[in-house]
């Protein structure tokens, strides 16, 4: 069976949401693997997605403070199902972002996909040497976007397979 991916960013709880959706929360418990790409805020909602999630991938983020960053990377490299990903909270303007991505990830160990968040803004493009880089938007604070978000994906033989773009209803 493929994997099933639950990709999150951005939750700032309680800052811009006392609490997570549930619609978050089903899909937590639907997913193989939950990636967070930072900006958790609060440790309540690390260890309450690390005790509910089967496997957890996370980074912090730049509003995450110490006891967050003591217990997360700034980038996180998973395997999952043969795929390789990688996490990172900020990547920087979108202006140029695929050509930074590549150099940045540019090794032997060059993942086949970067899982971003920081601007709340959904993102899905392809770097010219293949990266594929995706980043949620935030599931509680929709900025200047028309609704909050975050994505699923599948793995397929090593390979990312199906990505959608979930509203998230408040």
């Amino acid at each position: 069976m493929s994997p099933r991916l639950l990709l999150l960013s951005d939750t700032h709880v309680p800052l811009r949401a006392k609490r997570l959706p549930d619609a978050v929360w089903r899909a937590i418990d639907a997913a193989d693997v939950v990636i967070h790409a930072g900006d958790w805020v609060d440790e309540a909602t690390l260890d309450a997605i690390e005790e509910r999630a089967a496997r957890l991938v996370a980074v912090y983020g730049n509003n995450d403070g110490a006891a967050l960053r003591a217990r997360l990377p700034e980038v996180a490299r998973e395997e999952i199902d043969g795929l390789r990903v990688a996490v990172v909270h900020e990547t920087g303007a979108a202006s140029g972002r695929e050509r930074r991505m590549d150099a940045a990830f540019a090794g032997e160990d060059r993942p086949d996909l970067v899982v971003f968040g920081h601007s709340h803004i959904p993102w899905d493009s392809v770097t010219p040497r293949g990266m594929r880089l995706l980043n949620p938007g935030s599931p509680t604070d929709r900025r200047r976007q028309p609704a909050c978000t975050m994505m699923t994906a599948a793995v397929e033989a090593g390979r990312l397979g199906r990505v959608d773009l979930i509203t998230v209803p408040r």
